[in-house]
């Protein structure tokens, strides 16, 4: 592991001294080899120039007739002779050609000899000269010790007719003066192939060409170790940062705890690793209580002290294997990797929460810290690492709300899990479709008068017919479509539908009233009244035919926009009930003032008169009715379900009854026909409606 983790920590010095080293061999070699021609073609082109200029003397002596015949006399080669002893210390042999390839003249006094056609032919054609290197093997003693074999220039130099002169007059031995050469349009008349002594020359490049070769070697040898140098220097810093931030990157900077990176990583493979094994894998999630208010009051720097105290206490008193991480902010996390069971995982939660008993000193300051603690297990509350994350934050957070300083998670808690994602979904499509195909309908529960037992009303109960589910209770949905802001949706379809059921049971000859729940969303405006006042005109429904039930806590929650809301469906003559009464914090003034006409008693307190305590439960239940009465309302009790409690119910002057004794709520197809036309009628609220009617 170590060599593994060397080798890849030397890879880019190792890679760019590879790749450098190449690229600067291979330019070295370019900048040699290019040097080298460039002396090569420099070296041959001076000795073509020399060559050209023996050309010209020897050229100089001859009339241009003499090419046409391609003989020379012996006073004519004489000349030649004499004409080119100038050059005799590098001149290694002269030959002149005729256009045809006669051999005309010779130093070595050859008298028969053949040109190299394809130059010769060349030269004629283009007028340049042609200059090779070649070996003279002619020049080597095989015999010699030591013998080398000597590097001569052979050059084909045409000759122009301008070359050839006249010289008669001129004065043999003379010099002669170096001829001008020839235009392009003097007529090429011959040839001369220049054999020129380029030992030395050669000696000279190749002393030259080692020089430059030392020359840009240890340049580039020089500059390559600086490049290396300076590239392995900063890799190494680089590689030096680089480890320093990764372990930055995984763990607190302030606990030195790990952070939330490094625990979703061990999370990952201790989950992987419990559900290929079977085993349990648990975590806690706690934040400390009001620890805004301590930064606020106090300071950031106390604040940062108390998350490092916390820190410390928390990894001081778990196992060796549970990794205690923190979150950001003072949020932390404790990975409990192999936990038995979730009774367990809740024992060590409570155990986490007891080492914030002991205040913190913060300086001269002991500070009291209390914290909420959320519980989740793999497999038992999600299926992977992330889902267990976001299960033990929903348990935190039901533990703040709910004060109770560790829970585990409860599924009933978790208002953004994937089921009701999906139920959310499926709930949008229900609403979007048309009235007739909807899978949400309308059931009505009879409300009956304690003294005589006959319905005098109902209250109409929404119940969803999923296709998947089957049929869901209020309960299920409600608190769903309140979070994601569909409630109005289906306000707005009870109402469409309980108005229009009213329509027709009125068309019937049998109309009673029926209670339709609104939710606080829908009394904060008077929207809901405009939708109402419409609804009742568009289906000739008369106003005291609709009540609308609105939750005490509703009420309190925000009376100064509720109550004109109220006081205007008063006006319009709908009657307005208090539902769940009892369990809110409504005053004796706030009561006698709201436009209502009915209290509906929670369903709690009728469940305890059936309990053994039932003699308390009463006196309660008689003071709410009392206190009802003394402001001339109407009272119902919600969730009768045996004639004992019925019967202790009217006894306690409760005038109105629901529930399964009497009723469940049903589709409107199965509501019985009441009995006869008698109707009771609240006396406080029938006299409120009369006055502002009139």
């Amino acid at each position: 592991m170590a060599r593994g983790a060397a080798r890849r920590r030397w890879s880019l010095t190792r890679y760019f001294g590879v790749v450098s080293f190449v690229a600067m061999s291979a330019l070295g070699f370019a900048l040699v080899w290019m040097t080298g021609r460039v002396m090569h073609e420099q070296s041959v082109g001076d000795g073509t120039q020399s060559a050209s200029s023996v050309m010209a003397y020897a050229a100089a002596p001859l009339p241009p007739e003499a090419f046409d015949i391609a003989v020379l006399s012996d006073s004519e080669r004489e000349a030649v002779s004499s004409a080119t002893s100038l050059f005799s210390s590098r001149l290694v042999g002269l030959r002149l050609w005729s256009t045809a390839g006669a051999l005309m003249y010779s130093s070595t006094d050859e008298t028969v000899g053949f040109p190299d056609t394809e130059r010769l032919a060349q030269v004629l054609a283009t007028g340049e000269p042609d200059a090779r290197v070649l070996d003279d093997v002619s020049q080597v003693d095989a015999s010699a010790p030591g013998a080398t074999v000597t590097e001569v220039l052979d050059v084909y130099v045409p000759v122009r007719e301008s070359d050839a002169r006249d010289l008669a007059g001129s004065v043999i031995g003379t010099p002669l003066p170096t001829p001008s050469p020839g235009t392009d349009e003097d007529p090429v008349i011959g040839a001369a192939e220049v054999v020129l002594d380029h030992t030395e020359a050669v000696k000279t490049l190749a002393q030259a060409r080692g020089t430059v070769t030392l020359v840009v070697a240890g340049g580039l040898v020089a500059l390559w170790v600086l490049l290396f140098r300076t590239v392995h220097a900063t890799s190494k810093r680089l590689q030096a940062s680089a480890m320093e931030n990764a372990r930055l990157a995984l763990l607190d900077s302030l606990t030195g705890l790990p952070n939330r990176r490094l625990l979703a990583d061990r999370m990952r493979r201790d989950v992987a690793e419990a559900l290929r094994s079977g085993g349990r894998v648990g975590l806690v999630l706690l934040d400390i209580d009001r620890f805004k208010d301590i930064n606020d009051s106090l300071g950031h720097d106390h604040g940062d002290e108390l998350l490092e105290q916390v820190a410390e206490r928390l990894r001081g008193a778990l196992r060796d294997e549970d990794v205690v991480a923190r979150l950001g902010g003072d949020e932390f996390a404790v990975l409990l990797p192999d936990v038995r069971s979730v009774a367990n995982a809740e024992r060590l939660a409570r155990r986490v929460r007891q080492l914030f008993i002991p205040p913190f000193q913060l300086g001269e300051m002991s500070l009291h810290v209390e914290t909420s603690v959320g519980v989740a297990c793999i497999p038992d509350h999600a299926s992977d690492a992330s889902s267990l994350m976001r299960t033990a934050d929903v348990a935190m957070y039901s533990a703040k709300h709910h004060r109770t300083g560790v829970a585990v998670y409860d599924p009933d808690e978790d208002h953004s899990s994937p089921q009701r994602l999906v139920l959310l979904g499926d709930l949008h499509q229900a609403i979007e479709a048309p009235v007739g195909d909807s899978e949400l309908v309308m059931h009505y529960q009879p409300k009956v008068a304690l003294e005589t037992g006959r319905p005098v009303g109902y209250e109409a109960l929404m119940r969803w017919d999923h296709p998947t589910r089957g049929l869901l209770l209020p309960g299920a949905f409600i608190p769903l479509a309140e979070q994601s802001g569909l409630i109005h949706d289906l306000t707005r379809f009870a109402l469409t539908s309980a108005i229009t059921q009213l329509a027709r049971w009125r068309e019937a000859g049998t109309p009673l009233p029926v209670a339709v729940n609104l939710s606080a969303h829908d009394v904060t405006t008077t929207a809901v009244v405009d939708s109402i006042e419409r609804l009742l005109t568009e289906h000739d429904v008369p106003a005291e035919l609709l009540e609308v039930e609105i939750t005490e806590t509703a009420l309190v929650a925000d009376p100064s926009r509720i109550v004109p809301v109220l006081e205007r469906l008063g006006a319009l003559g709908v009657h307005v009930a208090i539902d769940d009464f009892g369990i809110g914090n409504t005053s004796i003034s706030q009561l006698r003032d709201l436009p209502v006409g009915e209290l509906k008693i929670d369903r709690l307190f009728v469940a305890d008169l059936r309990s053994g305590d039932g003699e308390r439960s009463e006196v309660v239940v008689q003071a709410m009715v009392d206190l009802a009465h003394s402001f001339g309302l109407r009272v119902v009790a919600e969730g009768v379900e045996d004639e004992d409690t019925a019967a202790t119910l009217r006894r306690l002057g409760v005038d109105r009854a629901q529930g399964f004794l009497y009723s469940p709520a049903v589709p409107p197809e199965d509501v019985p026909a009441p009995l006869g036309p008698g109707r009771e009628r609240g006396t406080r609220a029938s006299r409120v409606r009369g006055v502002r009617g009139a």
